[in-house]
């Protein structure tokens, strides 16, 4: 299906957009399991490079021309700090996964502003989760621009590889090898539990060969 959005006067050429900031608790968590978990992903990948809430200038010269998403990947483009992302200095490569999380203030102008950028610009692919509706939407370039997913049911990123699974709760993101996106407190406690068994597993041994060198 191809998307279709009214376009409103002034609504981005003639002025700088403002950085968008998480104003609530549950729309930050989600940008940072999506980015930390994508970072995670794609750490052995040199040229990936994955950022959250970071400024992107796609024309030189034209600073008004500007967007920051909430999380967005730049396949191609070295790892680092960038303290904006120009993309006349990263060999015009443009971002191409795009990731916004709504939260109850975002407008429906708002986000038609994003889907005009985005699709001017020729990303690849765009998502928007609400988690207070606990509804995800996707759209994936095709021969006319971005064209809606009609369905996100187990949809799996070309591109990342990773899968949307909507459960009663909230969106479930898995990894090509089928493990969860994970909060930090999330992976802190699979690692502690980790090290516990480890430690276990430690004096159970030290124990037996204990027991063992009392029979020699």
């Amino acid at each position: 299906m191809k998307v279709s959005c009214t376009v409103l006067k002034g609504s981005w050429g003639g002025r700088p957009l403002l950085r968008p900031e998480p104003n609530n608790t549950i729309q930050f968590r989600w940008i940072l399991i999506i980015q930390q978990n994508l970072d995670w992903l794609l750490a052995e990948n040199a040229n990936a490079f994955v950022a959250g809430d970071l400024f992107w200038y796609p024309i030189e010269g034209k600073n008004t021309i500007v967007n920051a998403p909430d999380v967005m990947v730049v396949l191609g483009r070295p790892k680092g700090d960038r303290l904006s992302y120009k993309q006349w200095e990263e060999d015009e490569i443009a971002p191409q996964v795009m990731f916004e999380i709504l939260s109850p203030s975002n407008t429906g102008k708002e986000m038609a502003q994003k889907l005009l950028f985005y699709d001017r610009q020729v990303v690849r692919e765009y998502y928007i989760y609400d988690p207070h509706r606990n509804e995800l939407q996707g759209w994936l370039q095709g021969e006319y621009g971005l064209e809606d997913i009609e369905s996100m049911a187990d949809w799996v990123s070309p591109l990342l590889g990773i899968r949307f699974s909507l459960s009663k709760e909230e969106l479930q993101i898995y990894r090509p090898d089928d493990k969860k996106f994970l909060s930090y407190i999330e992976i802190s406690q699979r690692a502690e539990e980790a090290e516990q068994q480890l430690e276990q597993e430690r004096k159970q041994t030290k124990t037996m060969e204990e027991l063992l060198n009392q029979y020699r």
